[in-house]
C-alpha cells in the first residue's frame, strides 16, 4: 500500500464484515488497512498519513467511542465514520457530537458507506491543506526583522503609512521601504492579501 495516497483504516473485530469492508472500498479505488482492534490500529497508525478511520462501536477491549476519545485525547484529528449492528441513537448522538464525519447502521447501503467514506477523506485532506498554509505563512512571519514585525502589527490593525510613522517616529519613506520589504518576505499580493493571512493565523 501506497503511503502517499489517503487510505482506509477499517478497525472491526468481525473478521467477516472486516474483510468485506476490505474488498468493497478496494473496489472502489481506494486503499485500505485493515485492523481487527484498537490496540492494533493504534500500534500501527501514522498521523501524517491522509485519510479516514471506518470504525465498528462495539468490540472487545477498546470500544470505538472510547478509541475515538483517545484519538482526540491526543490530538490525533481523522475523520472517523463508525458502522454498527448494534448502535442506537443516544450512541450515534454521542459519536456526533464529539466530531464524527456519520455513524452508519448495519446493515448498509454500499453506495452510501463509499460515499461517507470519500467525503471523509476530502475532509482530511481539506484540512491537511490548510494546515500546510497555515504553516507556510509562520515560517514567512519568522523571516520578519522585528522593526518588520513593528509595521506588520499596526498595517494588520488598519493603520496607512503616515499614521504609522508618527506611531514609530520614523519617516514616510522609511515604512513604504518597510511595507515592501513585508510585502515580499510574505508573498502577499496585495494589502488585504496580507492582513488576510495574518489574521488566519492568530485565529481572528
Amino acid at each position: 500500500m501506497s503511503s502517499t495516497e489517503p487510505a482506509v483504516f477499517i478497525v472491526d473485530d468481525d473478521d467477516a464484515m472486516r474483510d468485506a469492508l476490505q474488498v468493497l472500498i478496494r473496489s472502489a479505488g481506494m486503499q485500505a488497512q485493515a485492523y481487527s482492534g484498537a490496540e492494533e490500529f493504534l500500534e500501527n497508525y501514522v498521523p501524517q498519513r491522509t485519510g479516514c478511520l471506518l470504525l465498528d462501536v462495539r468490540m472487545p477491549g477498546m470500544d470505538g467511542i472510547k478509541l475515538q476519545e483517545k484519538l482526540a485525547a491526543e490530538r490525533i484529528d481523522i475523520p472517523i465514520v463508525f458502522i454498527s449492528g448494534h448502535g442506537d441513537i443516544p450512541m450515534a448522538v454521542r459519536a456526533m457530537q464529539k466530531g464524527a464525519v456519520d455513524f452508519i447502521a448495519k446493515p448498509f447501503r454500499e453506495q452510501v458507506l463509499l460515499d461517507t467514506v470519500r467525503r471523509a477523506i476530502q475532509r482530511d485532506a481539506q484540512r491537511r491543506c490548510r494546515q500546510a498554509d497555515r504553516a507556510a505563512v509562520e515560517d514567512r512571519l519568522a523571516t520578519l526583522v522585528p522593526r518588520e514585525r513593528e509595521v506588520l502589527d499596526l498595517v494588520v490593525a488598519g493603520k496607512r503609512n503616515k499614521v504609522i510613522a508618527a506611531e514609530l517616529g520614523l519617516s514616510h519613506k522609511t515604512i513604504e521601504y518597510h511595507r515592501g520589504k513585508i510585502m515580499a518576505k510574505m508573498q502577499a499580493e496585495s494589502t488585504a492579501d496580507l492582513v488576510r493571512m495574518v489574521l488566519a493565523i492568530r485565529g481572528s
